[in-house]
């Protein structure tokens, strides 16, 4: 037959039936963003830093097909910008000979598209010099490299470096604006999940037998937890708590109903007890975090913000730190002092681990996935041992409920223990190490590496330990009436305590809970009442008022209202006693 002519051969964009990419050389250096200057035009790079906004996938033209209405052939198009002026006349010899004049009808059927979505990357905080704000690059991702990178991810992108050449009337306003500067842009290559601190990728490697050996030793459970931000002297249970947040407990979705695997823990206590220290930590150790404070969050950061997308200029939905968070953990400092308006916005975070959305016209519920790691100070800056515990922690029952775990660490004069601290923190700052310890403590790259082979179990919970859960949840409750504290034992104790159990069980890699695991998460349920103010009863058992300390309390009451006048008539007082509800003996025994 004879040949096509040239304006309709087929280009090779609709020939190739295979995707190119380029990986960088294994000797290549990952470089910041600030580092990527003009001289890295044209070249491959390799940049590390976090996502920060992924839009969604769309569909992006790579060639046009056309078709005339008066001869009926077939015109392509290669399309190599971001812009393109559509085909109009007809360039066919038929119609040319003719001079018809045939008119171009865009076929989107016959058109070639790829996928195309863009990211937002920004400096680690690592990454940024003193004084200086974090800088963010906009990269390009084609094909089967899209949906690989999530908000939140801390990854390694090789790409070319590219600017961003505009065409048509963009390319007048922007010469008449700007003059020769011009946008650039990262075209991804290859991208790889990262870890947070270290330059290894993100899960890389399997725990070999030896290393399970060496971790799963005898006392394994108290090695772990000290292996936690070792230069903190103390806190042994605290860690303990951590290292549980850290693993997590199993999810459950019983018939469509969810229930969090997460746990959440609030550390409140007075300062120089090594909160923020802890919280630190947690955020480098864990896998996926964000960390954030009171005062520097509100309700919209913490959750979602409806944003103009400025690629389409439709309104879209930009995470915030607990959805940048989702699947890990997400610590806030200075709890309490954040608004009440922004602190009711985690509400339904910390239970029903999602955020809903209704703004601007945007209807959507996001996934937030994350345990919530709170640190915050008492009502009064420090723990006032003369007021009630209520008065002191001053957070609504709602959002204290909804915490699995509540730390009161006081910092109280002891001196054989503040030597010990004293000693521990000197060495510290001498030495830049924590003190020789009786065992080796495992590095950080080790601990992650276990935390995410615990994360792959998923125990249950026996039928013969049921009876004995609900036996000791029913003697909390009757505890807690007791000592008329009805704010933190609630149905959602009895989940927390499920929760920690599968977490130890995960943490010693077995299949099933046993009652030493429930054993120790009510124990570690009940220290935190060991951590508040002293009072004569052994730990843990509640504080239970003494009846010669209500009698003594009455009658300075009584003795305060009558003007400060320091006689009290003996039948006055015991008719006032008996009236609150106690013997004529016992006031006898009292007096």
């Amino acid at each position: 037959g004879d040949a096509r002519s040239p304006q309709n051969q087929y280009p090779p964009e609709l020939l190739r039936r295979f995707e190119l990419y380029f990986k960088a050389p294994s000797a290549a250096k990952a470089r910041v963003v600030r580092d990527v200057k003009a001289d890295c035009i044209g070249k491959l790079v390799t940049v590390r830093g976090i996502v920060t906004r992924v839009t969604e996938v769309k569909p992006m033209m790579v060639v046009a097909t056309y078709s005339c209405d008066q001869c009926g052939a077939e015109t392509y198009q290669p399309i190599q910008s971001p812009t393109f002026m559509p085909l109009l006349m007809c360039p066919s010899r038929e119609c040319q000979t003719n001079r018809s004049g045939g008119r171009l009808y865009l076929q989107s059927r016959g058109s070639k598209f790829i996928k195309f979505q863009e990211l937002k990357m920004q400096e680690h905080t690592d990454q940024v010099p003193v004084g200086h704000l974090p800088r963010s690059i906009n990269v390009a991702v084609h094909g089967e490299n899209t949906r690989l990178a999530q908000p939140g991810d801390h990854v390694s992108i090789t790409g070319v470096f590219l600017p961003l050449l505009k065409t048509g009337f963009r390319q007048m306003a922007q010469a008449s604006l700007t003059g020769l500067l011009s946008e650039t842009y990262l075209e991804a290559h290859c991208i790889v999940k990262m870890n947070k601190s270290e330059e290894d990728e993100s899960g890389a490697g399997e725990l070999s037998e030896e290393e399970l050996r060496q971790i799963t030793e005898e006392d394994f459970y108290d090695k772990l937890a000290a292996s936690i931000a070792p230069e903190i002297y103390g806190h042994e249970d605290v860690k303990k708590a951590l290292l549980l947040l850290l693993v997590g407990g199993v999810d459950r979705n019983p018939h469509g109903m969810k229930i969090r695997g997460n746990i959440n823990i609030c550390l409140m206590g007075d300062p120089g007890v090594a909160k923020s220290q802890l919280l630190s930590y947690i955020d480098r150790l864990a896998p996926r975090s964000q960390y954030t404070t009171g005062r520097g969050s509100s309700g919209v950061g913490l959750t979602a913000a409806v944003l103009r997308d400025p690629l389409t200029g439709e309104l879209a939905l930009e995470g915030g730190a607990l959805v940048l968070a989702d699947r890990g953990v997400c610590c806030i400092d200075e709890f309490d002092k954040m608004l009440e308006a922004d602190r009711t916005a985690i509400h339904e975070v910390m239970e029903q681990q999602s955020i809903s959305i209704a703004k601007a016209g945007v209807l959507a519920t996001l996934n937030a996935r994350c345990a919530i790691l709170a640190a915050a100070n008492p009502a009064y800056g420090r723990y006032n041992p003369k007021r009630s515990l209520e008065h002191n922690i001053q957070l609504p029952a709602a959002l204290l409920s909804r915490f699995d775990l509540l730390w009161l660490i006081q910092d109280r004069p002891d001196r054989d223990n503040d030597l010990r601290l004293a000693q521990h923190i000197t060495y510290v700052h001498q030495h830049s190490r924590q003190p020789p310890s009786s065992f080796q403590q495992l590095d950080m790259k080790l601990m992650r590496r276990y935390i995410a082979t615990c994360k792959r179990k998923q125990p249950v919970v026996p039928e013969a330990l049921a009876d004995y859960i609900t036996a000791a949840y029913v003697e909390m409750r009757k505890e807690a009436w007791a000592s008329k504290d009805t704010t933190y034992t609630s149905a959602r104790t009895l989940l927390g305590i499920l929760r920690l159990a599968t977490a130890l069980a995960r943490l010693r890699l077995v299949d099933v809970v046993e009652k030493e695991d429930v054993n120790e998460a009510m124990r570690l349920m009940e220290m935190w009442q060991c951590q508040g103010p002293p009072h004569p009863l052994p730990c843990p058992p509640p504080r239970v008022q003494r009846p010669a300390d209500a009698i003594f309390a009455a009658l300075r009451e009584l003795a305060g209202g009558r003007g400060g006048g320091r006689t009290i008539p003996y039948a006055e007082a015991q008719q006032r006693c008996v009236a609150k509800g106690f013997t004529p003996a016992q006031v006898q025994d009292a007096l």
